[in-house]
């Protein structure tokens, strides 16, 4: 599903997580008030534009009610980040990550409203990018080039259906191998091909990146 996404500040975390979330296909908007760091991501982003993110009339100037998601990215310029988060919220942006310098600060956030609180310490840019790209998507995790494991919600039509019959048993195409099945309290680890899968089941696939994108990809469509 692609999404309209708005990235405030383009530091290393903020230019990774934009330009991210371009290569999986999603519209982005990416903001800063330096000239350099708005030119350089030009070409690696939908749009990129110098503004000031703590002024509401150049927020919907730039259209901030058409986005679905915001990453409030200036984490070290904490008076920026808070006042930017708390626009975003009043405005009506349905959700809003933000990145903390500390735990005071973190607090701060979401006791303002982000809906999810990042620390860089904890979060890499290009995570944070997969897992907002994708809905069903619960965590990534890279484990090595082209390598990682995604930890998914599966979607309702995998309801009542095998590992097997999903795509997903170590016989299937996809390449891809069910790790982990969670169910409520009970961990199922390597589960059988024949395991149904469950409303509120947890899966943790591993594989190719590229597989992962192609099923939670096919996740969001269905």
């Amino acid at each position: 599903m692609k999404r309209q996404v708005m990235v405030i500040g383009l530091g290393r975390f903020g230019s990774s997580v934009a330009t991210t979330l371009f290569e999986r296909g999603h519209d982005v908007l990416a903001i800063d008030q330096d000239e350099r760091r708005v030119q350089d991501i030009m070409p690696h982003v939908t749009y990129s534009v110098m503004a000031d993110a703590t002024s509401e009339a150049a927020l919907r100037e730039l259209g901030v009610t058409n986005v679905d998601l915001a990453v409030v990215a200036t984490g070290t310029q904490i008076q920026s980040s808070v006042l930017a988060t708390v626009l975003l919220k009043r405005i009506g942006l349905p959700y809003v990550v933000a990145r903390a310098e500390n735990e005071l600060h973190g607090i701060t956030l979401e006791k303002i409203g982000a809906d999810l609180v990042i620390y860089p310490e904890q979060e890499a840019g290009e995570r944070l990018a997969h897992n907002l790209a994708y809905t069903g998507v619960i965590d990534y995790l890279q484990l090595g080039e082209g390598f990682g494991v995604s930890k998914i919600s599966p979607p309702r039509d995998y309801q009542g259906k095998t590992i097997d019959e999903v795509g997903l048993g170590p016989r299937s195409k996809s390449g891809l191998t069910v790790l982990i099945l969670k169910r409520e309290n009970d961990v199922i680890l390597t589960p059988d091909r024949f395991e149904r899968i469950r409303e509120g089941d947890i899966l943790v696939i591993a594989g190719k990146d590229d597989s992962l994108e192609r099923l939670e990809g096919s996740m969001d469509q269905g």
